[in-house]
């Protein structure tokens, strides 16, 4: 059934690229397919952090203001200390992710909060503290140094085409999931008990350790997607640094077939997730579609995931009857 749906994303892909390669010849130029690979390691960062929250029947839709104020921190930082190492900057802005989705993990497994209401009440907090942390200022591009924005511009190249480091990081990352998604004692217990939290407990898994550790993962994650953003972009607004960011990771994290119910997904599956959203990204534009469409199609992805789920669970009801 996995490799199904995955094969099924890898045809997806390859139809809607042709058909926009048919539609507008240019979309399949070196320039667009740089800009689909450096779309695409925010989004895969943040999004292999998202997998085990969602996989385990929750949802983290504060990652945007983690994102955010992840990236003012460490850019406030860099206006004293611009000699800050590259590793330095990444273990700020993992350190700055891992409180907040700690404090995300401790409102929902302690203080046994709703964890759509938890996290849309930290997004709003975060992003609060984002403004204190910044004094409404931007972090321009005179305060990011050239060592971390040549972490997007450059990599390696390959027929015009350059596969960034900040690509590199995100596939290393991804690659890493992936192990420990298949060796990983902990990810199977995430597993048992995003498809069956009551047997999962029986078995001696303990519901507040899986909580804090994949809310922990999910705002480690989104830590470090801001230091990338500071990269990517580099420069970072602290109304608008990773905000609507949280819709387009759990719309790749449900394209790529992680149930939005829990107990079944993928590295793999929400990699052509990120893959597919990046390309759609960069053909709305190579296609002059408005902007506006963007969140549209995320908003039916995520319908669609939530549909798909609901079929399925009640086919498989109706089997067990």
């Amino acid at each position: 059934m996995k490799i199904k749906r995955e094969l099924g994303l890898i045809v997806v892909l390859v139809i809607f690229n042709v058909l926009c390669a048919l539609k507008e010849p240019n979309y399949i130029s070196p320039r667009n397919i740089d800009s689909i690979l450096l779309w695409m390691p925010l989004l895969l960062v943040a999004a292999i952090g998202q997998f085990p929250v969602i996989v385990a029947r929750g949802i983290d839709i504060s990652v945007g203001s983690i994102l955010g104020l992840s990236a003012i921190t460490t850019g406030v930082l860099l206006k004293t200390h611009p000699n800050l190492s590259l590793l330095a900057l990444f273990v700020i802005g993992a350190l700055v992710g891992i409180i907040l989705g700690c404090i995300n993990g401790l409102l929902i497994a302690f203080g046994k909060i709703p964890a759509v209401v938890a996290t849309i009440g930290t997004l709003t907090l975060y992003r609060g503290l984002t403004f204190m942390v910044s004094g409404g200022d931007q972090i321009d591009a005179s305060t990011i140094p050239d060592k971390l924005t040549a972490l997007a511009n450059s990599g390696w190249t390959f027929k015009e085409v350059t596969v960034s480091w900040l690509l590199i990081i995100g596939i290393t990352f991804a690659i890493i999931a992936a192990c420990a998604t298949r060796f990983a004692q902990f990810y199977r217990n995430v597993f048992a008990y995003g498809s069956n939290p009551d047997a999962a407990y029986l078995r001696g898994i303990s519901p507040t350790m899986v909580q804090m550790v994949c809310y922990g993962a999910s705002g480690l994650m989104g830590g470090i997607a801001g230091i990338m953003f500071l990269s990517r972009f580099g420069n970072a607004s602290p109304s608008s640094a990773g905000s609507g960011f949280e819709l387009v990771v759990i719309a790749s994290v449900a394209i790529g077939g992680v149930k939005i119910t829990g107990g079944s997904g993928s590295v793999l599956g929400v990699f052509l997730g990120c893959l597919l959203l990046s390309c759609i990204n960069v053909a709305l534009t190579a296609l002059k579609f408005n902007a506006d469409w963007q969140q549209l199609i995320y908003g039916i992805t995520i319908l669609i995931a939530l549909i798909i789920d609901s079929a399925s669970q009640i086919r498989r009801t109706r089997s067990a009857a």
